[in-house]
């Protein structure tokens, strides 16, 4: 009956196997890679089975006819059966979970007469691993542990004698396998089966390309959950976009979640479906790197090679360094045409049409160049400094000058050059036209200041020099004198030949108004400015006592002012010294009633998580779990200190979907790194103000491990500022403080110490609202010698330019020391993102607070506002403003806006030397880019270049007009450029050689 029974299972197979197309024996189609698989096997097995009498190797044919090897048991009229089949040594080819996919078919215990109940319809599978096929045939010892279980396989359906069978076909995976290879164990606890093919085989991603970078085949993790990392490289002639680049393989074999991109390098575009990036044609070119496709040459352009990523000019075309590789290459100008010259004495007025051809061009401008010419010998020079021409001589836009202070009966000659973007290309000079003129005769100009070399009673001897440009012989000077507060009404006149003079008849006592003026054949020239003499009294003692009188009262009363003010002194001195053991007494009490005081009805105290004893409860009370499903990770947008920080979504169930920033939890962490990095979720779910970033939830029961946070679309405060300088308004800059300072005022409210107050952990959203967060603390307990910001200080970590002095020095963290990293936090506001004591380093700033120096203005920064910085940087900690009087000074600023146009003109607290640090030295700069480069002002680097000021003497001539003109229409921006202008100017004087 045994036999019988046997013999129909096979037979069963060889039916069933026949009855059915070879789809349903084949594995599903997935990408994987097999490790052994018993369908090909067309010698014996022999594998393993204990005891003998229980598994048997038979032999059988598939649908076409090939040659199988089966195993079968069919022991159900015995009880007791624990039959095990065990398979030969598979290496798992350091994969870190295999899956099995059994065929087999399984009698119905129903259909066979006369046997007992102890009839399965089941078996067990089990592994075993090993890093050597060591097993014998009792070892490992039959039984499960060492054995692992991995299920119990039941058939979806069985066979009975009297219908046709159908083949069973399960798949169950285990690890992860740590151990170089394993065995496979099938346990028989009394079934009538037979097992007819058993594969075993891993899943993986296979290699893929992706935004043209290609990422290797790449094996399933070691969870059906898991996501392993695949590193990406750009295909050839593909650059990075943004880095890592890298793919994630999921439990079935499937890529997901790019991160990171590469585009055709210049000079190549995409081909073969964005597959590869192929170089451009001759003839065809692409200037940078991306996506887009190769180009034809712009006019007068030309290029014959390919992968060209700019077309070479025509001879004679140029391209301006402002010019896009894709520009049109274009020419000089042609010269002005139709000037007119209008001469006035000493002064002339030029104009011009302008030129034929403009070169292909719309940036034309125009130069005027003064030249004196000597009549005699036919030689002109260039002019001096004292010809002005209006409103300038370089990078003129309109086409009209007037020119001044010329001399009289000379001539001279003007070029007019029509110049454009590509002049300074050009080898030849600029185009340009000719007018020769010669003035007319014309008065003098003003005498200089009048000197008095001497006075008695009645008399005053002056003295002056000859007028700068006398524009002729002087024939005499007119002397005009009057008493001082009766007008020019009775003024008196004299003349002389000579430079000086001395006026008699005057007024003992008397102060008298002085004008000189010059004469000669044109007339008399413009009076000199006013000057005040007085002529001195007659020799009266008694007058002189009365004079000293004062002196003699003054003198004394300093000296007892004196006398007072060290005797105040002393006193302070004496009572600080006497109170000084009270304050320590009367600091640790205030202390003592802040912490142990009762707290206002419906005010929330902050709880620090770690005084939990588990502080996973933290994250249970404070933070919401979210479920995994609800998240979507679109975008790496950084690094955080645990991970990186991504942009994505997230849809909880009623409500709308949302843009939410998400910190991940590196992989590998400890247990100490994922408490520290959800204590930060723990400190967040506390807070609920609008000016503190706000938790959305946590994800734990998953990996990664993830806080989520709403999005704040301008990231960084002190990064946003930086990219905006200039661009906002005091109010606005006003209101950002208000939010910071509303926020600080809530966390104090709740007893929270920040620590780590400053404009990098100031959030900016779309509306300009700023949110104070990172709220982690693990940064001051651990040293990170990679980050300069932080340093080591009494066993933590410090942010020393944004620390009070107590934090530094004793580590004494209070919302004082909060309200000192605000002051800072304003300064850098104000300043548009300025590093904190500039280049200083942190011992120099700590050396630089203790000795009482602090911060000067910004530019342009009101009074007020620098005022409130020095309150919040008193050394005396009980001294400085809390939060809420900094919130009410601020919005009295915002209401009275008139107090914020009071700008601060002196740097308060400031020693010189630290400021000499900030001004750049010009002579230090070869072009005026790099000049423009380190006062951050480079986005007007083309405009100074398109206009012409391409050089520091043309630049050091620029006005507030200037600027407006070339497309400088900031204010904040002019004011700052202007300032650097003011400091060229005082440099190249200071650089000016001596006239002896």
């Amino acid at each position: 009956t045994l036999c019988i029974a046997r013999k129909f299972c096979l037979c069963h197979y060889v039916l069933s196997s026949t009855s059915h197309p070879l789809s349903v024996l084949l594995p599903l189609s997935v990408v994987s890679q097999t490790l052994m698989d018993t369908k090909w096997a067309t010698s014996e097995l022999a594998w393993t089975a204990h005891p003998e009498t229980g598994w048997e190797e038979v032999s059988g044919y598939d649908e076409a006819m090939n040659p199988i090897r089966t195993y079968q048991v069919c022991n159900v009229r015995e009880l007791n059966q624990n039959n095990w089949l065990r398979s030969d040594y598979i290496l798992r080819k350091d994969v870190l979970r295999v899956y099995v996919e059994m065929k087999f078919t399984v009698r119905d215990c129903n259909s066979i007469p006369n046997i007992p109940g102890s009839c399965k319809e089941t078996f067990n599978l089990f592994y075993y691993e090993s890093d050597t096929d060591s097993a014998t045939a009792n070892s490992p010892f039959w039984m499960e542990n060492p054995y692992i279980k991995v299920d119990t396989i039941a058939p979806d359906e069985s066979f009975s004698k009297l219908e046709s069978g159908r083949v069973n076909t399960k798949v169950r995976s285990f690890g992860p396998l740590s151990r170089n290879g394993f065995y496979l164990a099938f346990q028989d606890l009394g079934a009538c089966m037979s097992l007819i093919s058993v594969r075993v085989f891993y899943k993986k991603c296979s290699m893929t390309i992706a935004n043209f970078a290609v990422f290797p085949e790449t094996a399933t993790g070691a969870e059906a959950t898991s996501l392993v990392i695949a590193p990406g490289t750009c295909v050839p002639n593909a650059l990075e976009v943004s880095v890592p680049l890298k793919l994630y393989c999921n439990g079935d074999g499937e890529w997901m979640v790019p991160v990171g991109s590469c585009t055709c390098a210049a000079g190549f575009e995409p081909a073969m479906k964005d597959t590869q990036c192929q170089a451009c044609g001759p003839g065809t070119f692409k200037s940078r790197q991306g996506e887009g496709l190769c180009s034809p040459c712009p006019p007068n352009s030309r290029t014959s090679s390919g992968a060209s990523t700019v077309c070479s000019c025509r001879n004679g075309y140029y391209r301006a360094d402002s010019d896009t590789p894709d520009a049109a290459c274009s020419t000089v100008p042609s010269a002005p045409r139709n000037v007119i010259s209008n001469v006035n004495e000493t002064s002339l007025v030029l104009e011009w049409s302008e030129p034929r051809d403009s070169g292909g061009r719309d940036d034309l401008f125009y130069n005027v160049i003064c030249k004196k010419c000597q009549a005699d010998r036919g030689m002109c020079s260039r002019c001096d400094d004292n010809v002005d021409i209006s409103p300038r001589h370089l990078g003129l836009m309109e086409r009209r000058v007037a020119v001044r202070n010329l001399q009289a009966h000379t001539q001279y000659s003007f070029e007019i050059q029509a110049v454009n973007g590509v002049s300074s290309k050009s080898p030849y000079s600029p185009q340009y036209a000719i007018v020769n003129i010669t003035t007319n005769q014309a008065a003098p100009s003003a005498v200089p200041t009048v000197h008095l070399m001497g006075a008695t009673a009645s008399t005053m001897s002056l003295s002056w020099l000859p007028p700068e440009r006398p524009n002729g012989i002087i024939l005499d000077y007119e002397i005009k004198y009057h008493e001082k507060g009766q007008g020019g009404a009775i003024a008196h006149t004299m003349t002389a030949q000579r430079s000086s003079a001395r006026v008699e008849g005057l007024k003992p006592g008397t102060p008298y108004v002085v004008q000189v003026r010059a004469r000669t054949v044109a007339g008399y020239g413009r009076y000199s400015s006013p000057a005040d003499f007085s002529t001195n009294l007659q020799n009266d003692p008694e007058k002189s006592l009365q004079e000293q009188l004062p002196l003699i009262v003054g003198s004394a009363t300093a000296g007892l002012v004196f006398i007072i003010a060290v005797v105040v002194i002393a006193i302070v001195c004496l009572r600080k010294q006497r109170n000084g053991s009270e304050s320590e007494y009367t600091e640790k009490l205030q202390q003592y009633r802040k912490k142990y005081s009762t707290v206002t009805p419906g005010m929330k105290v902050y709880i620090d998580p770690f005084t939990y004893e588990d502080p996973n409860e933290a994250v249970r009370e404070f933070a919401k779990e979210i479920d995994i499903s609800c998240v979507k990770i679109e975008e790496v947008i950084g690094a955080g200190e645990f991970g990186e920080v991504c942009r994505g979504r997230l849809k909880l169930p009623g409500r709308r979907e949302i843009i939410v920033a998400i910190k991940t939890l590196k992989a590998g962490y400890t247990e100490r790194q994922r408490r520290d990095f959800l204590s930060e979720a723990s400190i967040m779910g506390q807070f609920d103000h609008p000016n503190i970033i706000r938790l959305e939830g946590v994800v734990t029961k998953s990996r990664p491990v993830m806080i989520v946070t709403e999005f704040m679309e301008n990231g960084a405060l002190d990064s946003f500022l930086r990219l905006n300088d200039g661009q906002f308004t005091v109010i606005q800059l006003v209101g950002m403080l208000r939010g910071i300072a509303a926020g600080m005022k809530y966390l104090s409210d709740m007893n929270y110490v920040h620590r780590d107050l400053a404009a990098r952990n100031i959030l900016v959203n779309s509306n300009l609202v700023c949110k104070v967060s990172d709220f982690g603390l693990s940064r001051f307990l651990e040293d990170d010698p990679t980050d300069p910001t932080y340093t080591s200080s009494l066993g933590g970590k410090i942010p020393i330019r944004w620390t009070a002095p107590e934090a530094i020095a004793y580590r004494k963290f209070t919302s004082a020391s909060d309200v000192w990293s605000y002051g800072i936090v304003m300064w850098e506001v104000m300043s548009y993102g300025e590093r904190p004591y500039w280049d200083m380093s942190n011992q120099d700033v700590i050396n630089a607070v203790e000795q009482d120096y602090r911060l000067p203005p910004p530019m342009d920064c009101p009074t007020a506002l620098h005022q409130l910085m020095l309150d919040c940087w008193v050394k005396e900690r009980n001294l400085r403003p809390k939060f809420a009087q900094i919130v009410n000074t601020l919005d009295k600023l915002i209401r009275n806006a008139a107090s914020l146009k009071v700008v601060s003109s002196t740097h308060s607290g400031a020693s010189q030397p630290l400021l000499d640090r900030c001004v750049p030295d010009y002579t230090t700069f070869t072009t005026v880019g790099d000049w423009l480069d380190a006062i951050k002002m480079n986005r007007y680097r083309d405009n100074f270049v398109n206009a012409g000021f391409s050089s520091f003497d043309l630049v050091a001539q620029m006005t507030a007009e200037d600027l407006l003109r070339i497309g400088v229409t900031l204010a904040g921006h002019q004011k700052k450029i202007l300032g650097s202008i003011q400091d060229m100017r005082l440099q190249m004087n200071q650089t000016l050689p001596v006239q002896v």
